[in-house]
């Protein structure tokens, strides 16, 4: 197989090569500067390449050069805390090599080679050991990092193990007369292997009250965050990252502006884990792929983030990663598409935009890892339609795929209600999974509080248009209660600061309470209404203001005791 070659065509990113008689996705080297690029369509004797770095200058008779290996991820003690570009490279290596500017053809490995671990080896010469079985472990910062055994051992004997200092290329291991460093290579579009694939029974626990209690995401579950611009996707998607209870977050920059990017790199080293105290992000990876980098790297960085995540799954973690956003992933594609003169489907999208995302969404998992661990990937995509418009392409055939959808609404964001999530159009498939888990982690009767809250909101959203039409006075009394009942629901309950130390984040069972109480209030005031009394003296009972302040609170859960004491007492005061 040749190996070496000339540049034939140049368009864009997309480069057309001759004499190298690669295989498909394989990685070559293009031009006199050795720009990195990958093979993605053979035509005869003609190679054609998508370049991840920008291809300005290069011309035709140029080298090009076939490495005969697939575009790969290393993986392995360092990954935690790091900054990579869409093709893992990483940031602050290549700025310490060039400035603040990154210049054409310049390579670094994702994984530092100087660097020493501590390795603690679990096993003992003379074992058998099997793929994906743990050797041993270093401590990658606060998290315990397995070093496992690559995949591509199936399974053979340990001749050799050894303790102490080393760096992630240096063995530690002798199996079957093959040495095993620490570090591993997996090729990027390749899924990494599970022992066995289970239904997802159990909730990512994120913190945010309109998703824990209204639209679960299961962990090893797909959901789609699709918005408008300013209506919150970012940074409903760093709660989520900072909140909630998976162990390991890996977030992507797909196609982002340059300043949303800077924000979460400057943020996230300053936010602190509510979990140990330490920065967010020594249990984070991060892959900036921003709108002005070359997008043959932001169609790759997709592939990159999720091979991390399946290898931190793989140890038995809870990993949740976030795309944002999944539209200018399909923008790249389409872009590269139309380069290659394929066939454009709906809006020059290409034919196969389906195909990739379900690729890529599909291997969220919970699984039964090859260690004999249990570990999960949670995917959390955000989605950016043009205008706001969710009938695009990228954003139904996202729907296809996902089981949770968290719609923003743009009307939401204009009534300063955040998060803008739409508790009429969003929806969760997950709800009998969960339901089992709810009743016994948090109270039997919470799936019945949630579906009567739903149930308010609905009844709300129908008696708002009578009220447009007539006005509210025209509503019969129970109608009016029913009102401001769900006006309780929506600002006391479904609103939430992002940015204050007590409300950003509410445990499940401070959720519980709060919409317990909530229908405690519904019921008084049904039982008052029986009795005669007025709406008005229902509706400006004084503990009502109290709960809506009660969560802002140092002591919140003091004060949502003496809510419940207040709402007694008030009530009795008007004859309940």
């Amino acid at each position: 197989m040749s190996t070496e070659g000339v540049i034939y065509r140049v368009a864009g990113p997309v480069v057309t090569a001759t004499g190298i008689a690669p295989r498909m996705y394989d990685v070559v080297h293009v031009g006199n500067e050795q720009l990195m690029g990958e093979v993605i369509k053979i035509v005869g004797d003609y190679s054609i390449i998508q370049v991840y770095e920008d291809t300005s200058g290069v011309k035709p008779g140029e080298p090009v050069s076939n490495t005969g290996l697939p575009l790969v991820a290393e993986l392995g003690p360092g990954l935690l805390t790091s900054v990579y570009d869409g093709i893992q490279r990483p940031l602050p290596t290549l700025r310490e090599k060039m400035g603040d500017f990154i210049y054409r053809g310049v390579a670094a490995p994702g994984l530092d080679r100087e660097k020493k671990w501590e390795f603690t080896p679990i096993v003992k010469a003379g074992d058998e050991v099997e793929a994906g079985q743990t050797l041993g472990t270093v401590m990658e910062g606060t998290m315990l990092h397995r070093i496992m055994v690559p995949p591509a051992l199936k399974k053979g004997k340990v001749s050799e193990i050894k303790a102490g200092l080393f760096t992630v290329e240096e063995p530690i291991a002798v199996i079957d007369g093959v040495e095993v460093p620490m570090m591993q290579k997996w090729p990027v579009r390749v899924p990494r292997p599970v022992a066995e694939k289970h239904q997802p029974d159990i909730p990512l626990v994120t913190g945010l009250r309109v998703l824990d209690t209204m639209f679960p995401l299961a962990k090893g579950g797909a959901s789609a965050i699709p918005g408008a611009f300013g209506t919150g996707k970012t940074v409903t998607q760093q709660s989520l990252a900072k909140y909630s209870d998976a162990e390991v977050v890996v977030y992507i920059g797909c196609g982002e502006r340059g300043n949303e990017m800077t924000e979460v790199l400057t943020e996230f080293p300053e936010l602190e884990d509510p979990k140990t105290g330490h920065s967010l992000m020594n249990r984070t990876v991060l892959i900036a792929n921003t709108s002005n980098m070359p997008v043959a790297a932001r169609e790759a960085s997709v592939y990159t983030g999720m091979t991390i995540a399946e290898y931190y799954r793989d140890m038995g973690y809870d990993v949740a990663l976030m795309a944002d956003s999944t539209s200018r992933w399909a923008e790249a594609m389409r872009e590269i598409s139309s380069r290659l003169e394929e066939m454009p489907g709906e809006e020059g999208y290409p034919a196969y935009l389906s195909g990739r995302l379900s690729e890529f969404y599909e291997r969220a998992c919970l699984a039964d890892t090859l260690s004999g661990e249990k570990g999960s990937i949670s995917v959390i995509g955000a989605v950016s339609p043009a205008g706001g418009d969710l009938s695009e392409p990228v954003t139904q055939n996202t729907l296809r795929i996902v089981r949770v959808f968290w719609a923003l609404d743009t009307k939401l964001r204009e009534r300063r209600h955040f998060p803008t999530i739409n508790w009429l159009t969003s929806y969760t498939m997950y709800d009998k999974q969960l339901a089992g888990w709810f009743k016994e982690n948090v109270a039997q009767d919470f799936p019945e509080l949630k579906a009567w809250a739903m149930r308010i909101l609905q009844r709300e959203s129908e008696l708002q248009e009578i009220v447009q039409m007539v006005g509210s006075d025209s509503l019969p009394d129970e109608q009016k209660v029913t009102l401001e009942v769900a006006k309780m629901i929506r600002e006391i309950y479904l609103q939430q600061n992002a940015y204050h130390p007590v409300d950003a984040y509410c445990p499940l069972d401070r959720q519980y309470v709060m919409m317990k109480l909530i229908r405690k209030y519904s019921d008084l005031a049904d039982a008052a209404l029986a009795t005669g009394v007025s709406v008005d003296k229902i509706a400006y009972v004084p503990a009502r203001q109290r709960l809506n302040q009660a969560k802002y609170e140092a002591e919140v859960d003091a004060e949502l005791e003496a809510v419940s004491k207040d709402l007694d007492a008030q009530f009795a005061e008007l004859g309940v």
